[in-house]
């Protein structure tokens, strides 16, 4: 019998770099136990996926998502898969979400906005720092004992990985 596959979502500003990276990462890693999506604010959220979060899926030999950015608006209608772990990757928009259905398990791992960086060599050599950063803690949240685990450690568990260099 198949086990659940877990719904993640990850948040940043635009959904065009920070947020591309952690859905691709962890889409690479365990598509066989995570369905991993990815959003940013109505108000923000970009038009394609930035050149510099390209380049770092491509150095790391990761596929690109075949998505573009999209606004959380899309992932908290109904009919949508509900999530059991929201991670925000942009304190700023930690406050602005929206309730999400089915009241998620959230954490905030905070990193910086490589895309508002002005120079595009200097934006690609974040995103693949950052892509590694993501790929080290997503490694360690996929060897949880997420199945039959109790609900409090596993939350606890996934909010201590925000604190990993």
């Amino acid at each position: 019998m198949a086990l659940k596959r877990f719904v993640v979502i990850f948040v940043s500003r635009r959904n065009t770099l920070r947020s591309i990276l952690a859905q691709a990462c962890l889409t690479h890693l365990g598509s066989d136990r995570f369905a991993a999506y990815s959003c940013g604010h109505p108000a923000y959220f970009g038009d394609s996926i930035d050149p510099a979060a390209i380049s770092a899926l491509t150095t790391a030999r990761m596929p690109v998502p075949s998505v573009t950015p999209r606004s959380w608006g899309e992932l908290v209608r109904s009919g949508s898969p509900q999530a059991n772990f929201v991670i925000t990757l942009d304190a700023e928009m930690l406050s602005l979400q929206p309730n999400w259905p089915g009241q998620p398990d959230a954490a905030l791992w905070d990193f910086p906005d490589v895309a508002a960086m002005s120079n595009p060599d200097d934006a690609s050599r974040a995103a693949l720092q950052m892509l590694y950063a993501l790929r080290r803690r997503l490694e360690l949240m996929i060897s949880l004992p997420l199945h039959g685990a109790d609900r409090d450690a596993i939350r606890s568990d996934v909010r201590d990985l925000a604190y990993m260099q």
